[in-house]
């Protein structure tokens, strides 16, 4: 059943549209002025039928703000000239008042099925399996993303896609390259953040036989690789200065040379970008070059995080449940009434990754045929709180855990590995403190973003 949000300034023409509506079958609520109508959130309707005269702001302020809902007109000044004015301004269509019922009805119905067959149609992706499946989700936010994908993908452009850790770059990448005209060339998918920031540069631009201690024979670069292809660096915010201005001249001349080579060579490579940080504000101190942030902003996708997607995490949790079952062999288990209610309401701080993992548990301990809240093990919605607070200064936090009256023995395990970084991370390098915790380097820095840690930046040598 279709929503449509009127916004009517007269309370006689107001009541007297939305009966119509509703003798229609269709779900109707109504506001007074531009302000009444923006406090409801029109993008939550399929269509906003508005008065062009209202109080305050006239109703075309409406257009952009309910976009893409589409916003019907109706004025009882029907001169060409508002109607010309409207439409130039995005309106779908207008009518004059008084106007005819039946002429309206058909209106409605038309604006309605055009919106519907234009609909973005969730993109395909390939999972690293090889199967091909679309993106999950119809949420209005991730119909704004297939829209931006769609219109993205074959122009070609360096993209740089937004979003918390674990709402799915990655998988916005994936849907970009296959739809471009790049399809049939590869695509490098690196983690900046995984890799070594004394290695980084050789990775991504190759090196020469002797370049540097250990190199005992050439490699072709993760860039060169990417020739005539899609190159995703994921997390770019963690890129080292130093690899910042290679990338940027591969950008800015098409051109790579290896560490320890003086000759370049040209590459042709589509560049897509992801961070969960703010570049802009990077840049204004030091952190990442801002000629750098203005080459990879030429196209922006921002994703947004499960917890403001509505209905969709039940969507997401549904597929993730089948795979997880598949992986276990459990075929047949289904989330319990009460485990449904409680993945929607869940704030999910590490969004699709956390949502992902809680289902992995679910599989593995469900004993019966239902999966029960108990079996997700999610905390509750005031201890999951942390992961989105500022990190406590570093001379305060780790210091309780070590004179709390038990010891470090009584430390849970996240709060020793805080304890332990915080302590730490001034003497040792980022793999050194992985090595001490048994971890990857990348399952370091994917917990310092869990827990708000902030790592410690070593001094950037200077150039020649």
């Amino acid at each position: 059943m279709s929503r449509i949000l009127i916004v009517e300034d007269e309370a006689i023409i107001r009541s007297a549209l939305r009966r119509l509506l509703e003798r229609h079958d269709y779900r109707v609520e109504e506001a007074g002025s531009v302000d009444e109508a923006l406090a409801l959130d029109p993008q939550r309707f399929d269509l906003v039928i508005s008065d062009l005269r209202l109080p305050g702001a006239p109703g075309t302020e409406l257009i952009p703000r309910a976009a893409p809902v589409p916003v019907l007109i109706m004025t009882s000044y029907a001169s060409m000239r508002s109607a010309v004015d409207a439409l130039k301004q995005g309106a779908v269509d207008y009518v004059a008042k008084p106007f005819d019922h039946d002429e309206l009805l058909e209106t409605v119905a038309r604006v309605l099925h055009l919106q519907a067959s234009r609909r973005a149609e969730p993109p395909d992706i390939t999972e690293p399996g090889g199967q091909a499946q679309p993106m999950i989700g119809n949420c209005p936010a991730m119909q704004l993303v297939y829209s931006r994908i769609r219109k993205t993908a074959p122009a070609d452009v360096t993209v740089l896609i937004q979003g918390e850790s674990g709402t799915g770059k990655e998988l916005v990448a994936r849907a970009l390259h296959q739809q471009s005209r790049r399809a049939q060339a590869p695509l490098i998918c690196v983690n900046c953040a995984a890799i070594p920031e004394t290695l980084i540069e050789s990775e991504l631009f190759g090196h020469e036989k002797g370049a540097f201690t250990g190199a005992s024979a050439a490699r072709t670069g993760l860039v060169e690789a990417a020739d005539g292809g899609t190159l995703f660096l994921d997390e770019i915010g963690e890129l080292p200065l130093d690899a910042q201005a290679r990338l940027l001249r591969v950008l800015q001349e098409g051109e790579i040379r290896k560490i320890g080579s003086v000759e370049t060579r040209h590459v042709d490579v589509r560049l897509i970008a992801a961070t969960h940080r703010d570049l802009r504000a990077l840049s204004k101190t030091g952190e990442f070059r801002l000629d750098l942030y203005y080459r990879l902003n030429v196209m922006q996708i921002d994703l947004p995080p499960l917890r403001e997607r509505e209905d969709d995490v039940l969507l997401i949790a549904d597929t993730l449940l089948e795979k997880a079952c598949r992986r276990h062999d459990r075929e047949g288990l289904r989330l319990s009434r009460a485990a449904r209610r409680e993945i929607h309401d869940y704030p999910w701080p590490g969004n699709v990754r956390e949502l992902e993992n809680a289902l992995e548990r679910g599989v593995i301990l469900a004993e019966g045929h239902l999966i029960h809240p108990d079996d997700l093990g999610l905390s509750p919605p005031s201890a999951a709180a942390p992961a989105a607070r500022p990190p406590a200064p570093a001379q305060e936090e780790p210091a309780k855990p070590a004179t709390a009256e038990g010891g470090e023995d009584d430390l849970s395990l996240e709060d020793y590995f805080q304890h332990f970084v915080l302590e730490h991370q001034d003497q040792m390098s980022e793999t050194e403190l992985a090595q001490k915790l048994g971890i990857s380097r990348k399952s370091l820095w994917e917990r310092r973003q869990r827990l708000g840690i902030p790592r410690k930046k070593s001094p950037r040598r200077k150039s020649e």
